[in-house]
């Protein structure tokens, strides 16, 4: 047993040390579709950030003006947003964060009309799913997933009829199992989730970001808490990995 043990432990520090060069966008590559045609962005466009704390990740509220390091706080929008200012410094960019923290679908549509359509966005990226399932194992909601493929659809449809040239990006809700939140209670309930989300950005034509294979192609290159500390929120790593996987939907 204790050989069968030793070689394991040695064939996973070899198969770690030998990735470990990897980089970021080739893992990105690895578990995106090889064909896309991103979203054209245009002079004086406006960008908008949406979803719970994983896009939140702690902006400040008393900031509430575009390309503002601390509105965008210190996850992907930023890191995203930052790295279209630098490559698309001619095209005069606008990009806000509204994501709030503990946010399930029906509390995105509660603000809509001041997060989001008063912004009059030319692009709107949408994260949201984890608290839906999470907040609902936890005793905290009586949320269904037909409740969350109603309720998203719903937001949708009326962000299409406020701002019919909106171009959407939606993001997969993700979970890394076995890290601190994610256990096997979550599923397989959480695939439905994940499974609605694809096919309501394929519903609407949204550009669609599969996080969950992100995540997992990651794990093949560092160990799960590399990329997050309790299994849904982004490590710094984790972060540059979602903003790699994101800017891969515009052009």
């Amino acid at each position: 047993m204790e050989t069968d043990n030793s070689r394991r432990g040695f064939l996973r520090k070899a198969a770690f040390g030998s990735l470990a060069a990897i980089s970021i966008p080739e893992i990105v590559s690895a578990a995106l579709p090889q064909e896309r045609n991103g979203i054209k962005l245009l002079k004086g466009q406006t960008i908008l950030f949406q979803g719970d704390s994983i896009t939140d990740a702690g902006r400040s509220r008393k900031e509430t003006g575009f390309n503002n390091a601390g509105a965008l706080g210190s996850g992907y929008p930023m890191l995203a947003a930052a790295r279209l200012l630098l490559s698309h410094a001619g095209l005069d960019l606008k990009i806000y964060n509204r994501g709030i923290s503990g946010n399930k679908v029906f509390q995105l549509a509660e603000r809509w009309d001041e997060d989001c359509i008063d912004i009059k966005p030319d692009v709107v990226s949408i994260l949201i799913g984890v608290n839906d399932i999470w907040h609902k194992l936890g005793g905290n909601y009586n949320g269904t997933v037909e409740i969350y493929r109603r309720d998203y659809i719903a937001l949708i449809e009326r962000t299409k009829k406020a701002l019919p040239a909106v171009k959407l990006i939606i993001g997969e809700p993700f979970g890394v199992r076995g890290v601190k939140a994610v256990d096997d209670s979550w599923y397989p309930e959480f695939y439905e989730y994940q499974k609605a989300a694809k096919e309501i950005a394929s519903q609407f034509g949204a550009q669609f970001i599969p996080y969950q294979a992100v995540y997992d192609e990651a794990q093949l290159r560092a160990p799960a808490a590399y990329w997050t500390g309790d299994g849904v929120h982004a490590s710094l790593a984790g972060a540059s990995l979602m903003a790699e996987a994101w800017l891969r939907m515009v052009e």
